[in-house]
């Protein structure tokens, strides 16, 4: 559906054709084809379930929720189970599921978020999901009633708090059980790609002309076909997509250098609120750099369990060999710290029920409307 909307040029170059060198917008293996990259990684995969005895024991890392947080989990159930004070830390949120007859979704969504004391501006999104499918900015009640009526019937779906602070980050938190404290093994600074008006071209011609975003202009013509031919006036900023998600087009940033005590400690009482949470990675929200450093100043917008990845790996000046060296320390972790709970008593989930939960997500995301 999308490929019909594009004209041929602007259909998602070859992967070849994107190897760019470091001081290029895109990093050498950005945009390769999926089943490209994670060759490797499925390949150590299967090694280190061998080598374990079971392939889906990451799934035992976290055992507090579904799958562990590999797929099919819901995003409010991880979110419901942070127990206490930690709770201030995210940003409120309610949840409902789309009714058979869609003219009584509204009615129960205003009811819901009235429960929740929750106003606009709203961000609403799929309670199963993941890449930032579906995910939207709702600014008033005609957005949400658009909101509703794009999602299929009898699905759940999130309408939570819109924080307002411009920085977006994701950090990874691991903490092998017979640990006393965890440790943030990767931060990444999320940003939104911006094209700035001249008061001549059309937003698709700024599109097209950008460093980055003219390499990739799939990820965002289809998102904002009904803009493409306004003139953004002069020194005017037009964000391109609101998801901070980068196989939908955000920018990220290895920053790795702003881990700090502070921010650790801070993310270490967080997590250590949510029962047996071991491995995954929180998002975030932040005021300033500053602010995040000295570990406030922030919302948790989502927590993810080992289906996530550590996602600095993204970052257009990272290193082919460094990204397989991260990706393989971290799935390496979440296989060690399942064989230590398999040890305490649980169980990793099973091969059928993860594949029928697997198979779920996937058919939801392919119903679920084009996100912000």
């Amino acid at each position: 559906m999308m490929d019909a909307a594009l004209h041929e040029g602007d259909r998602p170059r070859p992967f070849w054709w994107l190897r760019m060198g470091r001081s290029r917008p895109v990093s050498t293996f950005e945009f390769w084809p999926s089943w490209l990259f994670y060759a490797p990684v499925a390949m150590q995969w299967l090694a280190l379930g061998l080598r374990y005895g079971s392939p889906l024991l990451l799934t035992a890392a976290n055992p507090r929720i579904v799958t562990g947080g590999l797929c099919g989990e819901s995003k409010v159930s991880i979110l419901d189970q942070v127990e206490g004070d930690a709770r201030r830390w995210i940003a409120p949120y309610t949840r409902l599921v789309t009714d058979a007859d869609p003219r009584r979704d509204i009615a129960a969504a205003e009811a819901a978020l009235a429960a929740a004391e929750l106003d606009y501006p709203l961000v609403g999104k799929p309670d199963v999901g993941c890449n930032g499918t579906g995910v939207r900015v709702l600014h008033d009640r005609q957005d949400l009633v658009r909101f509703l009526a794009d999602y299929p019937r009898g699905v759940g779906v999130i309408l939570q708090e819109f924080v307002p602070f411009e920085g977006e980050a994701g950090l990874f938190y691991v903490r092998h059980p017979d640990e006393a404290v965890g440790k943030l093994t990767s931060l990444t600074l999320k940003s939104a790609p911006v094209v700035i008006g001249d008061g001549r071209s059309t937003l698709e011609e700024l599109i097209r002309s950008d460093p980055r975003a003219g390499l990739v202009p799939h990820l965002y013509l289809p998102r904002l076909a009904g803009r493409l031919k306004e003139v953004p006036p002069t020194g005017t900023p037009v964000r391109l997509v609101f998801v901070g998600n980068h196989c939908k087009g955000s920018t990220f940033q290895n920053g790795a250098s702003e881990i700090t005590a502070a921010l650790t400690a801070t993310i270490e009482a967080i997590v250590r609120a949510i029962p047996e949470f071991h491995f995954g990675r929180i998002d975030v929200r932040f005021a300033s750099l500053v602010e995040l450093r000295r570990g406030r100043g922030f919302r948790i917008i989502e927590i993810n369990g080992s289906g996530s990845e550590a996602t600095h790996i993204w970052d257009p000046k990272m290193r082919l060999a460094d990204a397989y060296a991260a990706q393989f320390y971290h799935y390496h972790a979440a296989f060690t710290i399942g064989q230590a709970n398999r040890a305490r008593g649980y169980r990793p989930s099973g091969i059928f029920e993860t594949f029928r939960l697997w198979r779920l997500q996937k058919r939801l995301m392919t119903s679920y409307p084009m996100n912000d």
